[in-house]
């Protein structure tokens, strides 16, 4: 499929959706959100692909809603019936689908991330950025509070003091803070950004893909588990499923005794 406002390339078992609209620091647009989403199932349904990389040209990752797209979240706007349909809206829809990717994915944050942009990055498994990463909430400062997914994602990878605290003043943080703050899982050299970025991904998709969808899954559920017994559930519904790949099971056995990288199928 070809994409206006993104590129989606493959290396080896790996997908990397770079967003190309660098003028506008890759600001999300109404034409780059419903590409985001078309990348997501895309890559969602192609069985050779293990993990998604996320990043942006230029000096931005995403500047977040593009306020000229015609598209922006107004709370004084009376909803069509469109709208009421759509409980979450497009920046709801873009946080349900990146999130929402059973495969592993990775935000390569190579410039400012702002408002919805932080967004994007926060929905996504592992963030690696560098000293010239720059994250910043943004929506106190338009009058708004917090959308996107964000306050649901950042307080689950920061805590809640820390989530608050960028939330209620806005103020921007730098690579290395982002990582003091758990917000970056890698903090590397900016040159090399995607290398770094790749060889993470690499590392994630030697392992056996139906036990990675499984893992991801049930990491996700239990995030939101009442207690031990629903979380013991959910595991044991998550090992059902890795189960679903038999060869997988005798290659991991196979290759420990023979003493040989494993090759996974998916089988």
């Amino acid at each position: 499929m070809t994409y206006q406002d993104l590129t989606l390339e493959r290396d080896g078992q790996i997908a990397i959706m770079t967003l190309r609209r660098p003028e506008k620091l890759n600001a999300l647009g109404a034409v780059l959100h419903d590409e985001i989403e078309a990348v997501c199932a895309e890559v969602g349904s192609d069985d050779d692909v293990r993990a998604l990389i996320i990043t942006g040209e230029g000096r931005g990752f995403s500047a977040g809603a593009d306020l000229t797209s015609g598209r922006t979240v107004d709370p004084d706007a009376v909803p069509s019936q469109d709208d009421r349909l759509d409980e979450y809206g497009w920046v709801g829809r873009q946080a349900m689908a990146v999130y929402g990717l059973e495969k592993p994915t990775i935000a390569a944050v190579n410039g400012v991330a702002v408002g919805a942009g932080m967004s994007l990055a926060l929905a996504c498994d592992l963030r690696v950025g560098t000293p010239q990463s720059r994250f910043k909430t943004v929506f106190i400062e338009r009058n708004l509070s917090p959308d996107s997914g964000m306050s649901y994602f950042l307080p689950r990878i920061v805590g809640y003091s820390k989530a608050v605290d960028l939330i209620f003043t806005s103020r921007a943080i730098l690579g290395e803070e982002a990582h003091e703050l758990g917000l970056l899982n890698r903090l590397v050299e900016h040159d090399q950004l995607l290398e770094e970025s790749l060889k993470l991904a690499n590392e994630i998709a030697v392992w056996p893909p139906l036990a990675m969808r499984s893992a991801k899954r049930t990491v996700q559920r239990n995030l939101q588990a009442d207690d031990l017994a629903e979380a013991l559930r959910n595991e044991t519904s998550g090992l059902r499923f890795s189960g679903l790949a038999p060869n997988d099971a005798k290659e991991s056995r196979a290759s420990f005794m023979e003493k040989r990288p494993p090759k996974f199928t998916g089988t």
